[in-house]
Formats: structure tokens, C-alpha cells, sequence
């Protein structure tokens, strides 16, 4: 969750007053892999961004307005200059407020897949609960702008993070259960996202890891594997009887696979640190390559981001290695994309060797390994640096400037070219005053096309 809605509030009344310092795509050369740099400026400014990449080329953009309530949505095909499409979660409920988190999918259906969380506000403005929607967006390629749409909320009862995914018609749809035990909920539709049945959830029945894992893990996508019908989901997890309930430094990074479309869930630990040792920095990441099954998992301890590979469906994994080196000393928030045997993996890295350092000078990185993790070659993907400063993974517990990145950014492959497509935030672009008459970065978007 981004922020808290009363602070949301004062900020949404104050005057955005934008003064932009970048306009130009600028190249990047960094060893064999280059990318130009598309700043997506909006005057309402946007954060927390995806993508997601059809199979004819169709990319679509997302991120979360700053200032305003709901998700900033663009369409392109690949390598090309975005169209603003919209906010198409404002108006799911009248009078209620869209974009608290978001996630996209296209499908090989060619079918745009879009959830967001909505604020369903009880007046004065001083409650409000969760609910989570969900978009299907007929033959989501570049020339109808989103036809066809339709819009639901599945459910309203204290809802977080939600994510989607497709294997053909089938779709799958998770978020967790923030009111009561942060359990994981997962639904499916087998009608291109049209309709939904409520189906299994990946925690409980597991015995000893269900006892660790309620109250107690942060999830992150669930993904669908086209080559076995599975689906996948990922989280970290804490060590029961230790921490339950008490810190948020989850420790494990554990994926579930069902076989029968949700309704049965297996899981396995992939790794496991000391007690404590946060590996929630923020969202463990994970990505099947299409082309082979093979599974791929990312995840951050707040110095070094961690990779792992399955070749056998989620059943074993390889041992962690890290990912970033040279300039990126500390990376955090990563996100990884397969396809193809090639295996991107984007986070934020700096040469400090804290994430907490107030001077610390962050940039947009990729790593790709097309050996399964023996070897990475590492490219700065971002034009110049995109903050300065602390980045906190504490959600709302953050001091104020720390998380104007908000909590995660991704990468996708096209699967026509193999090249990647990244979209980050950058708060050093634009400022905006606050109602209190302080004036503070206005974070924007930036896309980054790999050349």
C-alpha cells in the first residue's frame, strides 16, 4: 500500500506545479546492452510502475498517480512513444478511488488483464477498506485504445497488493488478506477474465510452513507457466514461533505451484536466512520463461539482490547467487522477466553501502544471464540518477521522502525481438508545492526501450 489516505488527502488538495529537467530520449551505453530513456511526464506525477508485453509487440505501461487517486495506464507497440490511455480504475464504484496498487497482463489471447486496488470510502474521509477489481480489455493491441472493457470488484473485505497473470482463456488473479491474516486469495476465470471463482489459497494446510507463513509473509506475483499449465505463487515468509507477529524481517522466500489451477497448492522453500534477515526488499519477484518452463525467483536482503533457477517446475532450486556488482554495491527492489534463456533482472542500485545512506546516489540497473545465474553482465539502464537519498521498504512506516519510489518497478521481454522494456521512477524530475507551502519532488515514470 502506498500511503495512508488522510496524508493522500492533503497532498491531492495542494497545487502540482511541475518543472521538468528532462525531455530528450537520451542513449545509454553500458557494455554490449544500451536503452533509451522516455520520461513519462504527468502533472499529477506517477510512481510504482509495470509492464506488461503482448504477443504481437503490444506493450502496455502502468503506474500509480501521485497526487491524484487511480492508475495511469499507456499503450504502445514496442519501441515506440507511449499513448496515454487513461485512468480506467476511477468510476469501478462511483464516488470511490482507484490505483492504491496495480498490475497488467497481456495474454496470448491478445486480452488485456488489469486489477488495482480501489478505496471504498466511508464518509467523512476517515475510513475506508479495500477492494479489489478487476479489468478485462478485449484484443488489447494498439489500434482500439481499450475496447470492450469490463470492470468488477471480486472482493471488498480489507484487500493488498494484488496481482495477475494468464495461461490462455485461464487467469488468475491474487492479493493478499490484509484485514485478518495476510493470508494469499487467489482466484481464477476461465473465460479470459470475464468471470471469476474464488479457488485455493497458497498458505494454509501446509503444516509447519502455514504456522510461519500466516500473519507473516510478503507476497509477490503469482505467475502461470504456459508449457505445464501450473501456476505459481511467491512470498516471504518469517520463522513462526521467532518474529510471528512481532517484525517484518521475513526471512525465507518460499514458492507454491498448484497443478490443478488453484484449487490444491504445494510449496516449496527456496531460500532460507537467519532469523531476522530482512529478504523483503520489497517484493520477491518471479518469472517463468514461456519457452520452457524454466522458473526464476529474485529477491533483495537490503544489500545484495539474490537469484535462483528451477529447472524441474518449483520442485528444487539452485543455490542463491547475487546478482549486482561494481557501482550497484546496494540494490534493492528487484523484478525479473525470462524468455527465450535470457533472464533480465532490474533494481534500483547505488554505490553506498546502505540503502539508508541520506547521500546515497541511485541509478536503474539490469542484469541478464543467459546461463541460468553462472554469469551476469550488468548495464545501468537509467540516463542519470533517479534519487537521491534513503530508499525505505517499510510501506507506510516510511519518513517522508524516503518512498517517493513507492515499492517496486519492472521489466518485460518482447517476444518478438527478445529486448527488454523497463519502466522505473525518477523523483528528481519534476517538483510539485505542497499544501503546507514546502516544495518537494514530484516522482514521474520513465520508460527505458533496450536498443
Amino acid at each position: 500500500m502506498r500511503w495512508s489516505f488522510i496524508a493522500l488527502f492533503v497532498v491531492a488538495v495542494s497545487l502540482c506545479m511541475l518543472s521538468s529537467t528532462v525531455s530528450a530520449v537520451k542513449p545509454v551505453p553500458t557494455n554490449s546492452l544500451t536503452f533509451s530513456n522516455t520520461p513519462l511526464l504527468l502533472n499529477s506525477g506517477s510512481s510504482e510502475p509495470a509492464v506488461t508485453i503482448g504477443p504481437d509487440g503490444t506493450t502496455v505501461f502502468t503506474s500509480l498517480s501521485w497526487i491524484t487517486f487511480g492508475t495511469n495506464v499507456w499503450k504502445t507497440a514496442f519501441g515506440s512513444s507511449p499513448a496515454f490511455q487513461g485512468i480506467p480504475d476511477n468510476g469501478i464504484v462511483s464516488g470511490q478511488l482507484g490505483g492504491e496498487d496495480a498490475d497488467a497482463d497481456i495474454g496470448s489471447t491478445g486480452t488485456l488483464h488489469f486489477t488495482s486496488l480501489i478505496a471504498l470510502i466511508n464518509p467523512p474521509f476517515n475510513a475506508a477498506r479495500f477492494g479489489v477489481s478487476a479489468i478485462t480489455c478485449r484484443n488489447a493491441d494498439t489500434s482500439n485504445n481499450f475496447a470492450n472493457c469490463e470492470a468488477q470488484i471480486l472482493d471488498t473485505t480489507q484487500v493488498d497488493r494484488s496481482w495477475i497473470t494468464s495461461d490462455g482463456a485461464t487467469v488468475y488473479l491474487s492479493y493478499h488478506d490484509s484485514g485478518s491474516s495476510t493470508l494469499i486469495h487467489v482466484w481464477r476465470s476461465d473465460d479470459d477474465g470475464f468471470t471469476w471463482t474464488r479457488v485455493g489459497d497458497p498458505i494454509p494446510g501446509q503444516g509447519d510452513l502455514t504456522a510461519m507463513s500466516t500473519f507473516n509473509n510478503d507476497q509477490g506475483p503469482i505467475v502461470a507457466d504456459p508449457t505445464t499449465h501450473s501456476v505459481f505463487a511467491i512470498y516471504a515468509a518469517g520463522q513462526g514461533g521467532h518474529q510471528k507477529a512481532t517484525s517484518a524481517n521475513f526471512n525465507n522466500i518460499v514458492v507454491s505451484r498448484s497443478v490443478d489451477k488453484g484449487h490444491t497448492w504445494n510449496p516449496t522453500i527456496v531460500f532460507h536466512a537467519p532469523v531476522n534477515t530482512a529478504l523483503n526488499n520489497v517484493f520477491p519477484a518471479l518469472a517463468v520463461d514461456p519457452t520452457n518452463g524454466k522458473l526464476y525467483a529474485a529477491w533483495s536482503d537490503a544489500q545484495a539482490v539474490w537469484f535462483a533457477a528451477s529447472s524441474d517446475h518449483g520442485m528444487s532450486w539452485t543455490s542463491a547467487v547475487s546478482v549486482n556488482s561494481g557501482d550497484a554495491a546496494t540494490a534493492v527492489f528487484p523484478w525479473i522477466a525470462a524468455f527465450g534463456g535470457k533472464v533480465d533482472v532490474v533494481f534500483y542500485g547505488t554505490t553506498a553501502s546502505s540503502k539508508d545512506d541520506p547521500t546515497a546516489v541511485w541509478n536503474t540497473y539490469l542484469a541478464q544471464t543467459t546461463d541460468d545465474g553462472s554469469h551476469f553482465t550488468q548495464a545501468t539502464v537509467s540516463s542519470q540518477p533517479n534519487h537521491i537519498g534513503v530508499i525505505c521498504a517499510f510501506g507506510t512506516g516510511c519518513a517522508r521522502g524516503t518512498r517517493n519510489l513507492l515499492d517496486l518497478f519492472e521489466v518485460a521481454i518482447n517476444p518478438l525481438s527478445g529486448k527488454a522494456a523497463i519502466i522505473f521512477t525518477d523523483d528528481t524530475l519534476t517538483t510539485y508545492t505542497r499544501s503546507d507551502g514546502t516544495l518537494a519532488p514530484l516522482p514521474q515514470v520513465v520508460v527505458a526501450w533496450e536498443s
